[in-house]
Order: structure tokens, then sequence, then C-alpha cells
């Protein structure tokens, strides 16, 4: 296991942030997203998005976190983010009222592959859940690619289900399907060891 931790991200973060994404996209989705749409994805307008999402958020729910690889130097490894359930989590067709204002929503949760396998992944999840817990979530949302595999077994094995809704994306006219998992947050932090 890395040493390792997570901190809130920072402003300067937010170019590092969009590296990783650009990174871990073309890595782990080249099979699942069009080529065209991978290859276009321009870094300095990820890092503008990021940028905003750190300096100003939506609501004070609304979180990016970041994984740091600590050895002689310390790296940004990976990243979250998540906030309040919206428009985004909703099933095609779900009322919105479905989800409710105790419902958090993962939009993103990404490690760079180079660091994978090292815990930064279960860090980044557990920081957020405490978030969650503090803010009085009860129950929390993420969208995975059907051929996303390693998300799917990521959220599986730290107890998410599918929760049986599902949708089509419109990548560049390829619908590309995700399902929806869910997990209830515990009220109790995890015991330590």
């Amino acid at each position: 296991m890395a040493l390792g931790y997570v901190r809130p991200a920072r402003l300067q973060d937010a170019g590092e942030i969009a590296r990783i994404q650009l990174a871990t996209w073309r890595a782990a989705y080249r099979r699942t997203l069009p080529r065209q749409v991978l290859d276009n994805l321009d870094e300095a307008w990820l890092a503008r998005r990021w940028t905003a999402a750190v300096h100003e958020p939506p609501s004070v729910a609304h979180r990016v976190l970041v994984a740091v690889e600590q050895a002689e130097q310390s790296y940004l490894v990976g990243f979250a983010a998540f906030g309040p359930a919206d428009a985004e989590a909703e099933a095609p067709e779900e009322p919105a009222e479905a989800l409710g204002p105790d419902v958090v929503a993962i939009t993103d949760l990404l490690v760079e592959p180079r660091w994978g396998r090292r815990g930064h992944g279960s860090r980044l999840l557990a920081a957020a859940v405490d978030h969650w817990r503090d803010d009085g979530f009860t129950r929390a949302v993420a969208w995975a690619f059907d051929g996303d595999a390693a998300t799917r077994s990521f959220l599986t094995g730290a107890g998410w289900e599918p929760d049986g809704a599902a949708r089509a994306l419109d990548v560049d006219d390829m619908l590309v399907a995700q399902l929806r998992l869910h997990v209830a947050v515990p009220t109790e932090p995890a015991p330590a060891g």
C-alpha cells in the first residue's frame, strides 16, 4: 500500500486534476467512448471547469478532493468530485424528487492508471463518505459505464450495488450505456485498522 493521503482540492490543483482526468479517460475509456471524442478533449478547457468547481462550487456540499502519493516528492494521483444529487444524477423519466435532498452523487472518482491499486481510490471514497455523513446525506449514487468493469468492481467491492436505473448517453452519435449504483451512507465512521 502506498503512503498517501486525501485533502480538499486547491485552486492550483485544477490543471493537474484536468491532466489526470484526460489521461485516465484516454486509458480507461478507449474502448467505451468514440476515439475522436477522447482525442478532442481539451486539457485547458477541463482545467477551467475544475478551477470553477474548486473555486466557486454550487454549494458547500459540493466538493473536490484529491489523492496525494507521498514519496521523495508528492504527486497528485487522483480525485473525487461530488455534491447533492441533481438532474444529472437522475435516470431518464425519473421524477425530480425521486432522489431527494438526502442523496449525494459522485460525478467523478478517478485515479490515474499508473497509480492504481495503491489504495488511493479507497482513501478518496472513505474521505468522501466522511463528508457525506457530516453533511447529513443518507444515500449516495454514481453512474458507471456498462463497459467500465474496473469502476463497477471497485464500487461493488465497497458495498455499492445497482439500483435498477440505466441510461444511454449520446456521445458523438454513439449511445453509451450506463447503470447507476447506490449505497447507504454509514451513520458511524468505520473502525480504524
